[in-house]
């Protein structure tokens, strides 16, 4: 029965998104407040409060009162939204129990969904703003009663209304219906079959399997867990069984899925966010990104074959590759194909993008209906059917613990700019403005990781984006590099020690201990933890001017990250460790310092240095 009410909320959820993008949203308040009703009302379905039988009712009775509260708060607010938006009234007592309630709805259905960690982070907050006038030094304030939190909160825009909920229930619900019907006509498993055709034969074939198929499939999903979940429960068997240390296995999947938020086009979400909160076009953030991405796939995939070469690891059995004619069969691809030509189309005819992305589900439909992938075996249009429906329902499914994550942290980011804590933080690390771009930045960064330690990586960045990245802008760096900058360091604290779900996800899949796993993740991702300070020596690397300074940005990078990779990798030059690494230190500080001649310089060393490295090799 709960399952078949699952389905139904979760249907009536998709089918919402599904019809706004198609013909427009409601207004503000009336699209958002229904989308978060629509999610609290399947997240209690989904995750249900337990308890022992004897006490079950009461789990019931609680479920009960969470739906009764958030329809009551959420209708309100559908039911006044004019008056709301025209009048600006203030909180009365029933206002305020509405907005209290809601709160405590959305912390128990994060509670559930996420763990403890998160609502914790936004209670703290609400506490905050309540009892500022108690903390003492320069993080204190004047605090704010029960009406007037209730009133920003409940009655307005700024509060469980905002544009982190409005981009929720408009763009990210629309590119999480997208994903799900990509992956439930097949996109998942021709995803898989490519990684395998492209990377399988090559030398540590099923790490870079892990590696390609982890990146295709986080461009869509967007989530490092639902990566390490979905293609690691193929990849790391694989690489057990090819003679891979399970550790080894379990953080070459942990640290490839990562890549899947920093990649475009929905780079966890954040790149949505990212739009909203800077107000500039969210092509420029995901054009910005691209090279970024690159790089740290690039960094992963040298470092794994370095890796590979020096330990022998096995190659994937030809028997287990498919061949060209069935990857690249054109009832496999119709689909996909006509996903992002969908999407494309969308895009580039000046559409929203959540209008765009409708085109994109439209184009998946037409071309299942059409190509009908696996005819050969049999499939028949009810199957075809069962396709749609269970795209539809998972992608509903999906969008819950997004939208839950988004209004708890919408209620985290109203709390810090009616406290103004995010221009205060700033303030306090960057002092009197005495200390270098480079080490205000490496405080950024290891403040980034432990905010971002145990929560979800769109919550973190919105969290360090409003406390930390005007810490940056405020020394003068660009605005996007700064956001950038801390998103990165926000989604490497999913593989960094002591809380690093990734890591979790892929040790559990290897059985194996975590720690282990953590030390390799840490060091197949070194690469990653110093690539965000690229954006501050180069900036061109994200908004080049020209075609000579995108190359030039390109190339610095991609030897930087070769240098760094042949170091972590372990390539030997000498019979000192030492020596290893001061010359690849130098190649990578030359490649990005300013100037042509110091890039080529790092090229030529670079070229030199791995021969080298080849000849001993080889020699060995």
């Amino acid at each position: 029965m709960r399952q078949r009410a699952i389905t139904a909320l979760s249907l009536a959820l998709a089918l919402f998104v599904l019809y706004t993008s198609a013909f427009g949203v409601f207004d503000s308040l009336v699209q958002r407040a229904a989308f978060v009703a629509l999610v609290v009302c399947v997240g209690v379905m989904q995750f249900p409060l337990v308890l022992p039988a004897p006490v079950r009712w009461l789990g019931v009775a609680v479920d009960a009162a969470i739906l009764a509260v958030a329809l009551a708060a959420c209708g309100y607010v559908v039911w006044n939204a004019d008056e709301i938006m025209n009048s600006l009234p203030s909180a009365g007592p029933r206002e305020i129990a509405l907005a209290a309630g809601l709160v405590l709805v959305i912390l128990e259905l994060s509670r559930r969904a996420i763990g403890l960690v998160f609502p914790a982070m936004v209670a703290t907050g609400l506490a905050y703003a309540m009892l500022g006038q108690y903390v003492p030094g320069r993080l204190g304030h004047r605090g704010f009663d029960a009406s007037f939190v209730a009133e920003t909160l409940l009655l307005g825009d700024l509060g469980f209304w905002g544009s982190l909920v409005g981009v929720a229930s408009t763009v990210i619900a629309a590119f999480t219906l997208f994903g799900s019907f990509l992956l439930h006509t097949g996109g998942g498993q021709a995803f898989m079959d490519l990684a395998l055709r492209l990377s399988g034969r090559s030398t540590g074939g099923a790490a870079k399997i892990a590696t390609v198929a982890s990146g295709i499939f986080g461009m869509v999903s967007g989530s490092s867990v639902a990566n390490v979940a979905t293609t690691g429960n193929f990849t790391i068997p694989l690489m057990k069984r090819l003679g891979y240390p399970a550790a080894l296995a379990g953080a070459v999947e942990a640290v490839a899925s990562t890549g899947g938020q920093l990649a475009p086009p929905i780079m966890g979400a954040a790149a949505f966010i990212m739009a909203e909160i800077l107000g500039i076009e969210y092509l420029r953030i995901a054009a910005a990104a691209i090279l970024p991405a690159f790089l740290f796939y690039l960094g992963v995939f040298a470092t794994v074959h370095i890796i590979a070469r020096q330990q022998g690891l096995g190659r994937v059995p030809d028997e287990a590759i498919p061949a060209w004619r069935d990857v690249l069969r054109w009832r496999r691809l119709a689909p996909i194909v006509a996903a992002f030509a969908g999407l494309g189309y969308g895009i580039f005819a000046g559409h929203s993008l959540q209008t765009a992305v409708f085109y994109g589900i439209v184009g998946t439909v037409a071309a299942l209906l059409v190509a009908r992938p696996g005819r050969e075996a049999g499939e028949t249009a009810p199957s075809i059917g069962r396709q749609l429906a269970g795209a539809l329902d998972d992608g509903g499914k999906g969008m819950v613990i997004v939208g839950i994550l988004l209004a708890g942290a919408q209620i985290l980011v109203a709390m810090i700019n009616l406290t103004g804590v995010g221009i205060t933080l700033s303030s306090l690390i960057v002092g009197e403005g005495t200390m270098p771009t480079l080490v205000i930045g490496g405080v950024v960064a290891a403040v980034c990781m432990v905010m971002g330690m145990g929560i979800p990586t769109t919550a973190a960045y919105v969290l360090v984006a409003s406390t930390l990245a005007p810490a940056l802008v405020k020394v003068g760096v660009a605005p996007l590099a700064a956001h950038l900058f801390v998103f990165y360091y926000a989604t490497l604290s999913v593989i960094t020690p002591p809380v690093c779900v990734a890591v979790f996800v892929a040790a559990g899949i290897a059985q194996t201990p975590w720690l282990a796993v953590a030390r390799h993740a840490v060091r197949l991702g070194a690469v990653t933890y110093v690539i965000p300070f690229l954006f501050l020596l180069y900036p061109g690397m994200l908004e080049p001017r020209g075609v000579l300074g995108f190359l030039e940005a390109a190339a610095s990078g991609t030897v930087f990250v070769l240098a760094f990779s042949h170091l972590f990798g372990g390539a030997r030059l000498t019979p000192s460790r030492a020596l290893d690494a001061i010359a690849w230190f130098g190649v990578a500080a030359a490649a990005v310092y300013p100037g042509h001649a110091a890039l080529a310089v790092a090229v030529l060393a670079f070229g030199a240095l791995y021969w080298r490295n080849r000849a001993l090799v080889a020699a060995a």
